[in-house]
Parts: structure tokens; sequence; C-alpha cells
């Protein structure tokens, strides 16, 4: 299995709706593809207070790399990860990705 884990800086004057609208879409992308299961995604609640800027993040599991593959093909997907990049701080700059096989 493939954990998809992306991080993202958003910019001071993102709202909370803004970001729930960016992951509500990438969460339907994720329901509608093969291979891709368990998004889960929001803002970060740490005790540690660590973030160094990064507030919200979502992780998506993929059966393996192939499906992972499809899914960054996906024109919807590119649509939301294009939105991701217009409201980071600095552009794709502001997102950290991060694939784990677990």
């Amino acid at each position: 299995m493939i954990r998809h884990i992306v991080l993202t800086k958003f910019r001071p004057d993102v709202t909370e709706e803004t970001v729930a609208q960016i992951y509500s879409g990438l969460a339907k992308v994720a329901e509608t593809l093969p291979g891709a299961k368990g998004f889960t995604g929001g803002r970060s609640q740490s005790p540690e207070q660590i973030e160094r800027g990064y507030m919200h993040g979502f992780v998506i599991d993929f059966d393996d790399w192939d499906a992972l593959a499809t899914y960054q093909a996906n024109e919807d997907h590119k649509a939301c990860g294009a939105q991701l990049v217009a409201n980071a701080v600095g552009g794709i700059d502001g997102i950290l990705v991060l694939d784990l096989e677990v």
C-alpha cells in the first residue's frame, strides 16, 4: 500500500471554507478511482505545535504505485492540485508531498 501525504502552508487570507472545498474535491476524486481509499484531511490540532506553518494536510491510501499514478494523471486531481498551488504560500513551495510504501 502507498500512503500519499500532502502538507500545505496556506496563505493567511485563505479561509477554512476554501480549504474544505479543495479537500472535498480531492476526496471526491479519491472516491471515484479504483485503488484509492481513505481520504482524511484537515487542520492540524497537534499539541506539539511544530507545524512550521504547514497547518493543513491530507492523506490518501493507494493499493499500489499504479493506482497512485492513475490519481496523479486524473484531470480532476490536477484541477484540485492547481487550487492547492494557487492558495499556498509561495505556490508550490508551500506544499510538501511524501509517498510512503506501508
